[in-house]
């Protein structure tokens, strides 16, 4: 969220996420996947992504996209972006040819009012790292919705679904990412009102095929801290100056974490512009989740010996280290 068309209006709506949340917490939650009667227990903190090497080389990145329809009425456009064959290091092409190799898919779910292509500097990098990445537009959180915060409860139930049919993309015949994916390392990430979506993915509507999370200014109200099944390690990015979720709130959901675990905090940052641009506080962050991504999905030791390097570059964040 927080796009730079209009900032005042996206700090609105998701201070009305924070409330309207809060409102519905101990209520009835819509209609999506329903939360179990007993939350499951979670597993032993171990990693299940076997020992590997992430690519040493960066990729050119290609984009295209899909166009899903969860039970025909939850439109979910969604924008890929990939490894491609060419020189990197140039803007994300449009439908290039992709790369050799299998690669993880990472999901990432928007802020309130947002679009996937608000957040393609992250992403672009991310690709170009090794990873195929899938980010859904949801169809009332989303840029152009009606903005209904409460329709975040439902969002979990988009992004597996999402999952699944892009998954599906390795088997079929002809299409361009086919045999380029591996379905064995998945992690789920997302911003704001997508941090409560991703949370969720980990709580009430776990998705077991999910092996990593990245949180970024989240917060649990309405998806609970009832983290579980198979040990899946997590990364929070909060700004401590964070004037629409609180650093505290997104504090004590980590803190309910029971797996390997870190806290990236950036003690002058706000809700999340700097994942917007490309600064300072951006390549920290966006090199810090590289990492994390090379060690959680393709079980890179060596990456994660670098991550507390990067977290703490330049001295614009702190890191606290439980992985």
């Amino acid at each position: 969220m927080f796009m730079r068309r209009r900032p005042a209006a996206l700090v609105t709506a998701a201070a009305l996420l924070s409330t309207g949340l809060a409102g519905c917490s101990g209520g009835t939650a819509p209609a999506g996947r329903p939360a179990p009667d007993a939350p499951p227990v979670a597993t032993t903190p171990a990693p299940r992504v076997p020992a590997g090497h992430a690519p040493t080389e960066s990729f050119a990145v290609g984009v295209r996209q899909l166009k899903l329809n969860r039970d025909g009425d939850r439109p979910l456009p969604v924008t890929l972006w990939y490894p491609a064959r060419g020189e990197a290091g140039g803007t994300a092409e449009r439908s290039a040819p992709a790369a050799a190799g299998r690669f993880p898919v990472v999901l990432f779910s928007h802020g309130l009012g947002g679009r996937p292509e608000d957040y393609q500097v992250l992403l672009t990098r991310w690709a170009a790292a090794g990873f195929v990445v899938a980010a859904p537009k949801f169809p009332h959180t989303g840029a152009g919705g009606d903005g209904n915060p409460l329709d975040v409860l439902n969002q979990p139930a988009d992004v597996s679904y999402v999952l699944t049919q892009v998954l599906a993309l390795d088997g079929r015949a002809g299409d361009p990412l086919r045999g380029r994916l591996d379905p064995e390392r998945v992690a789920a990430t997302g911003h704001s009102a997508g941090g409560v979506t991703t949370i969720g993915l980990f709580t009430a509507g776990r998705d077991e095929r999910l092996d990593a999370g990245i949180v970024f200014a989240g917060t649990a109200l309405g998806v609970g801290t009832a983290f579980a099944g198979a040990a899946a390690p997590q990364l929070f990015v909060h700004g401590e100056a964070d004037e629409v979720v609180g650093y505290a709130a997104g504090k004590a959901v980590y803190d309910a974490v029971p797996w390997p675990k870190a806290m990236l905090s950036l003690p002058k940052g706000d809700h999340g512009r700097a994942l917007l641009s490309d600064g300072k506080a951006l390549r920290v962050v966006a090199d810090t989740t590289v990492e994390f991504l090379r060690w959680t999905l393709y079980g890179d030791a060596a990456a994660k010996k670098r991550l507390p390097a990067d977290a703490t570059r330049g001295g614009l964040a702190t890191l606290d280290d439980h992985l």
